[in-house]
């Protein structure tokens, strides 16, 4: 008989890892399925190419402002209980993004969004980390985990052109509905009850002044084209982030309970893998973001196209985190796996720079999106480990949530920067007589061109700082 209730727990805990992997793809789809709808969101609501990033940007932003946040409000009121919570505002904010009419309701609906998205993130990973306390089952959930983190971005590239195309860029949104309902249904079921898991307050000094300086960072980085980048109002608004993040600094070094403990950057490890993070995330989201505007706007292909376009990308990563990237640790460490996968990502980035206006797939997009692929199928696992090899398990959550944020913030400046050094370079080209589909593909060669830049720096700053975990 306790053969047989062991048997049954052992299916009900794989069961809840299923279903947490789905909340969590749901969150991850996010960040990029709305990537291929961007042309006919900005048609519909009459954004400017400028404006458009803010429907990425503010859920981005909320997202990664947050989860460290979620992850201490899950220690103080229970991890199933926030992320029931998370599960649900996320839904309720995607119906919101379906429903929306305006520019506005759009963009505070995505900042709702990546609010739960932030909970629910911070608080699966310590979900899983409690569901499998034998080291060889959390090695394999952690692994499941990894890969849904890691091919879902680009998956929803994939599913986003197939809605759009198919229906219109609010079923992106509207989707989440029923996958929603369908977690928090089966969340109820099968999570076991959680209690308050530690004591203290909440840093809500840190989470404000660190969201509050970030937001302010990008949005003078995005509308510098427009106010000029050396007009008061740019250097302005770039003094007064630099200013918060300083006080953020000065409140954690000092809070009882710190939002994000300055002493885990003494750790070699963590402190390298997060400033790899930022780089990486800066040069990847902005693929998502450029090359579906390139594919749409220069080669004129539809929003089906664009998904179908990004597969072999798609596949390629999948087939890599599912196995072949953890060998590669197991063989060589985190140190050359990393940096091997971010210099071949950097290499697809540079093909893409070099695509012409009237490109072939096979020629000219295909080898690029095989190259990147590859290089985050490879690199997204020994980087993970990385930042998560010098903590204890006391301290894993906060590190995961750390790592997390340097993802996030990495890719909303990035893509910040580089669209707006994209929109500064076309309007020039176009200035200067050049005809648009040139100007445009002008400007997305500079963005590819800077974001690889960024994949090598992370590349050798990877090679030379991080230490090798067998």
């Amino acid at each position: 008989m306790a053969s047989t209730t062991h048997q049954l727990d052992e299916r009900k805990r794989w069961y809840a890892l299923t279903v947490l992997c789905i909340g969590v793809l749901m969150i991850v789809l996010d960040t990029t399925i709305v990537n291929v709808a961007l042309p006919s969101i900005r048609e519909d609501l009459q954004f400017t190419e400028t404006s458009l990033v803010w429907v990425v940007n503010a859920y981005m932003l909320t997202f990664g402002g947050c989860l460290l946040l979620g992850g201490r409000l899950g220690d103080l009121y229970g991890h199933r209980r926030l992320f029931l919570l998370g599960i649900a505002l996320f839904t309720l904010a995607s119906a919101a993004c379906g429903l929306a009419q305006s520019q506005t309701m759009l963009i505070a609906a995505r900042a709702v969004q990546g609010l739960g998205g932030a909970v629910v993130s911070a608080i699966s990973l310590s979900l899983i980390m409690n569901l499998f306390t034998d080291n060889g089952e959390r090695a394999k959930a952690l692994g499941v985990y990894g890969f849904v983190c890691a091919g879902g971005g680009s998956i929803g590239v994939l599913l986003g052109g197939l809605l759009t195309g198919a229906f219109s860029w609010h079923w992106i949104f509207l989707v989440n509905l029923p996958i929603g309902a369908l977690v928090l249904g089966l969340c109820i079921v099968l999570l076991p009850g959680s209690k308050k898991q530690a004591a203290g307050h909440l840093d809500i000094a840190g989470a404000l002044t660190v969201t509050a300086s970030l937001m302010l960072a990008v949005y003078a980085i995005v509308n510098g084209n427009e106010a000029g980048w050396t007009s008061m109002m740019t250097l302005g608004r770039l003094g007064i982030a630099a200013v918060l993040m300083f006080l953020f600094i000065l409140i954690e070094s000092r809070a009882a309970t710190p939002l994000m403990p300055l002493t885990l950057f003494k750790l070699r490890n963590v402190a390298t893998a997060n400033v790899v993070g930022v780089l990486w995330a800066a040069a990847m989201f902005a693929w998502f973001f450029i090359s579906a505007l390139y594919l749409q706007l220069v080669l004129n292909y539809n929003p089906m196209q664009v998904g179908l376009a990004f597969l072999p990308a798609n596949l390629i990563m999948a087939v890599l985190s599912l196995g072949i990237s953890a060998k590669l640790v197991m063989r060589w460490g985190n140190r050359l796996p990393a940096a091997a996968g971010l210099l071949l990502a950097a290499s697809g980035l540079a093909l893409f720079a070099l695509a012409p206006v009237n490109g072939n797939f096979t020629l000219h997009v295909l080898p690029g999106m095989a190259l990147l692929g590859l290089g985050a199928g490879i690199a997204f696992n020994p980087l993970l480990m990385a930042a998560m090899s010098d903590v204890t398990p006391e301290e894993s959550g906060i590190a995961s949530g750390m790592v997390n944020t340097a993802f996030m913030m990495g890719g909303s400046l990035g893509l910040a920067v580089l669209a707006s050094l994209a929109a500064a370079r076309s309007s020039a080209l176009q200035s200067g007589g050049i005809a648009l589909p040139a100007a445009l593909n002008g400007g997305y060669h500079l963005a590819f061109a800077t974001g690889a830049g960024f994949a090598v720096m992370a590349a050798l700053i990877g090679l030379l700082c991080l230490r090798t975990r067998l």
